[in-house]
């Protein structure tokens, strides 16, 4: 009985009052963020860097038929960011995507030329009305799953095509609708400031998409992909949050409509068919699902790279039709060989890297000398002995209660 106060008398003195302050708000700080390490600076940088790219054109280092496939691929990896919330992070699928995204670009092409209506203006509209028709479509959702929701959204879409064609006084029919480039402030845009708007809308997107991927929807999202049941059980409200999924995509798709109809000045219903649903989530795939910046390098391989390098190819690109294969093979090898698209490329890469680096170090003379310290003297197998624990180490070691841990 006199040894339990010498004991708690003896921890008081070694730390009366827990650990030492600095020690303990060193511990909670960690390492230093540094401004490389911010996500959002990295995004502002990709943004610059896509920026000078784009007014290299005014210097004559690119055509400008490459300007307009980069402002493609710009308005077409803001579609996909979408389609990737919906697919990757919800495990929930559309090939409505084309529907909408011509839906959003009649209305802004409509409310600017006919209506006179301000850019902002026709640019809320061409994103809250596709969005309307979403949460429909997350209502249906409840009802029907996999590939009969998939041919659920295709009729809608289709429905949409053959409204676009037949609405001669609204949409212009098959001749199509004109539109102009936007007017911001006063300042009447050209080709190459469209394209910085289009630069700045999509890492404002990407900024948009990363914090709702990492905060308690996107934690949802990942519950529902993994397991609906699990998740109601969790408490999660799968009404919401398919609601909610359905909408962002729409709504990415309406905003990626309104800027495909600003920067080519023109939209026609050929363009809004089944086959822009399917390169959308060709670029997913290819880029890899659940990733922002493999979504961008999707939508790049997908709409710039057949155009802009295999058909400048010495054999390949004399080929009609050939360029384009590759998108299907691509996805093919993908499917294959890398199930999380080109963006997991890199971080194989990095984690093999990373575990060489890890071998190399362990296998050097300071891990040699420690090895051979650890040995039992007499050993005949020569083979190392786990020092013994400490006391009070089986109170605090996991599995302590049923045994693990123990020396037998």
């Amino acid at each position: 009985m006199n040894n339990q106060p010498n004991m708690k008398q003896a921890t008081q003195a070694v730390n009366p009052h827990g650990p030492r302050p600095e020690t303990s708000q060193a511990a909670a700080s960690g390492p230093q963020p540094t401004l490389l390490g911010n996500v959002y600076f990295k995004f502002i940088l990709f943004g610059v860097a896509l920026g000078l790219i784009g007014a290299s054109q005014s210097l004559g280092i690119i055509k400008a038929s490459t300007l307009g496939y980069l402002g493609n691929v710009l308005i077409y990896a803001v579609v996909a960011l979408g389609l990737n919330l919906l697919l990757g992070y919800s495990g929930l699928i559309t090939l409505g995507t084309a529907g909408f995204m011509g839906f959003g670009s009649y209305l802004a092409a409509y409310f600017t030329s006919d209506m006179d209506i301000s850019f902002w203006g026709a640019l809320l509209i061409a994103i809250i009305v596709p969005t309307l028709f979403g949460v429909v479509i997350g209502f249906v959702s409840l009802r029907i799953e996999g590939i009969y929701l998939a041919i659920a959204t295709l009729c809608v879409s289709e429905i949409l095509l053959k409204t676009f064609e037949e609405a001669e006084e609204l949409t212009g029919g098959m001749q199509g609708k004109k539109a102009s480039y936007p007017n911001l402030f006063g300042f009447q845009l050209d080709r190459l400031t469209t394209y910085i708007l289009l630069v700045v809308v999509l890492v404002l997107i990407m900024m948009l998409t990363y914090n709702l991927v990492n905060g308690q929807m996107g934690r949802a999202f990942h519950a529902m992909r993994g397991s609906e049941v699990a998740a109601a059980a969790m408490g999660v409200n799968l009404l919401k949050y398919r609601l909610i999924s359905f909408a962002l995509a729409t709504a990415y798709a309406g905003l990626g409509g309104a800027l495909y109809a600003f920067f080519i000045k023109f939209t026609y219903p050929s363009v809004w068919n089944i086959n822009l649903s399917l390169y959308v989530l060709a670029a997913v795939v290819i880029g890899g699902m659940r990733s922002i910046y493999g979504t961008v390098i999707g939508a790049f391989v997908v709409w710039a790279v057949p155009d802009l390098i295999l058909k400048n190819l010495p054999i390949i690109g004399k080929i009609s039709g050939v360029p384009y294969i590759f998108n299907g093979i691509l996805i093919i090898v993908v499917i294959m060989f890398y199930p999380n698209g080109l963006a997991g490329i890199g971080n194989t890469l990095k984690a093999k890297a990373m575990a060489m680096i890890a071998s190399g170090a362990g296998t050097g003379p300071k891990g040699a000398s420690t090895q051979a310290d650890t040995r039992t003297p007499g050993s005949p197998s020569g083979a190392a002995q786990s020092p013994a624990p400490a006391q009070g180490d089986a109170a605090i070691r996991p599995g302590a209660d049923s045994g693990e841990g123990v020396s037998k």
